[in-house]
């Protein structure tokens, strides 16, 4: 069994990555991390609350700034 794709996400190595995407791909993108989360910790376990609160919050720094 293989897990969701994640077609924006498996585009971004570097935050230059990130940067390449138009500002309307961005919650998209949020969507798809988050969805890789849920995942990933529903088949390994953890703890991801604080993970799905900063998305939005880490995209937009490695969007904004030089990182």
């Amino acid at each position: 069994m293989t897990g969701p794709k994640y077609p924006l996400l498996e585009t971004i190595d570097t935050p230059d990555d990130l940067r390449r995407l138009s500002p309307t791909k961005l919650p998209e993108l949020a969507q798809e991390l988050r969805e890789f989360l849920i995942h990933s910790v529903s088949t390994r376990g953890g703890h991801f609350a604080a993970g799905l609160g900063t998305v939005e919050l880490t995209i937009a720094l490695h969007y904004v700034f030089n990182t």
